[in-house]
């Protein structure tokens, strides 16, 4: 029988979202044509300049959603993951080198191939991002608020991680001993955190929704001012995206291979269906049960490791996120002639793995956490828009290589003996 909810589910809302962009990409390409292709009517300036008009509305709620969003996936994390002692402290040191390789890896790509060098975009309007100083004493000193609620309204992204991490810590530690003495009374809080958590995704959702009608406005705007030559480093951008995962697939295999039973090759084809999956539907989320599944039943772990990595590790480990969000922060650096001197890079790396625990398990969710990377090297957002117009491939590429290093960690947990009947 089919529910009310499924009966006024409006028509376009049954399209899948790639198909929405992709659309919106032929669509935005027509119109730019007609508007002049990099040579537009003088009488077309108003139009042209209000075509990107839903872009900055949607980047501007996306800046908006990022902190809160942030703050509760921390404090959700924290309070419903199920680790034991030994091998959460082993899962942690995991996810936490996975992260860190991924994203020098993505750093190493983004210097060395220098995209954003390959062409140029016209600096939006407003974009004069203050250029960041590396000042370590200067970053300590500021990673203490004022206020509780300061780091919510300013966006600061270091003064969040030290409150997110703080509480996360504090009320894991406090539910931790009232399990202990059978006490309930931490329930309320973990509900709060959990509808907290629920909506700020919902409304993201919405925000997520709109993101065709950001793609039509920016590619009709672009190609309308100035032509496909911008499209050329972004082309750039997706091969160096690519071939930084790439290399990060080869790391995980390597692992495998060096701390684990399993046989890469057999690693490889027992988690097919799940690499496909994460592909097509662009979340790890969704992919998350197959992964359990084919953990146990195509790989051949211990259910007590293959939840480790598939349904904990999950919630923390989003190495292609890290990488996409370091790579799109010099790509921009780059596409605008600035400079992310070392100290920059580092903050960097510190905010994409912060970042990347934040960025929820649905499509375009690193979007949101874009921002807040960009922010703390003082790039302009408003070059998100741009990155736009290929995220929504990028990002079922990086979501495949999120569920391998799931994969990873699992076969890693599991030791260097196969799974019998007794064990």
């Amino acid at each position: 029988m089919t529910s009310p909810e499924t009966k006024k589910r409006p028509w376009w809302q049954q399209i899948p979202l790639t198909v929405q962009i992709l659309i919106a990409l032929v669509l935005a390409i027509a119109l730019g044509i007609a508007l002049g292709a990099g040579n537009p009517s003088p009488a077309n300036a108003s139009l042209i300049e209000n075509l990107a008009r839903p872009a900055e509305l949607i980047l501007k709620a996306l800046r908006a959603l990022a902190p809160p969003l942030v703050l509760v996936a921390v404090l959700h994390t924290f309070m419903t993951a199920e680790i034991p002692g030994t091998a959460g402290r082993k899962l942690g040191i995991l996810l936490f080198t996975n992260t860190n390789v991924a994203i020098l890896i993505g750093l190493l790509v983004a210097n060395v191939v220098r995209p954003g060098s390959w062409g140029k975009f016209a600096a939006p309007e407003g974009t004069e991002g203050a250029t960041t100083k590396f000042d370590p004493w200067g970053l300590v000193q500021d990673a203490i608020p004022k206020a509780i609620l300061e780091p919510l309204v300013n966006n600061n992204v270091i003064q969040l991680i030290v409150i997110a991490l703080s509480l996360g810590i504090v009320l894991r530690a406090i539910k931790s001993e009232m399990v202990s003495q059978n006490n309930q009374a931490y329930k309320p809080i973990e509900d709060i955190i959990s509808i907290l958590f629920e909506a700020v995704i919902r409304i993201l959702n919405w925000v997520i929704a709109l993101v065709p009608l950001a793609v039509f406005g920016i590619v009709s705007k672009t190609v309308a001012k100035e032509g496909f030559a911008p499209f050329i480093s972004l082309g750039a951008f997706i091969i160096a995206v690519i071939l930084a995962l790439l290399l990060q697939a080869c790391y995980y295999l390597f692992m495998v291979k060096s701390f684990s039973w399993v046989n890469p090759l057999n690693f490889l084809r027992g988690g097919t269906d799940a690499f496909l999956m994460a592909f097509s539907t662009s979340s790890s989320g969704a992919t998350m049960p197959v992964t359990f599944e084919i953990l146990q039943t195509k790989v051949g772990l211990r259910e007590s490791s293959a939840a480790l990595g598939a349904l904990v590790g999950a919630n923390f480990n989003n190495d292609g996120t890290a990488l996409y969000e370091a790579m799109s922060a010099l790509f921009i650096s780059q596409v605008l002639g600035q400079h992310l001197n070392l100290g920059q890079q580092i903050l960097v790396v510190l905010t994409s793995i912060f970042a990347s625990v934040g960025a929820a398990n649905i499509p375009n969710a690193g979007l949101v956490t874009m921002t807040l990377v960009f922010q703390s090297v003082g790039l302009p957002t408003q070059y998100i828009a741009v990155l736009v117009t290929v995220d929504w491939f990028l990002d079922r590429c990086r979501t495949a290589i999120n569920v391998m290093g799931d994969m990873t960690v699992s076969t890693i947990l599991d030791g260097k003996k196969p799974h019998t009947l007794d064990s």
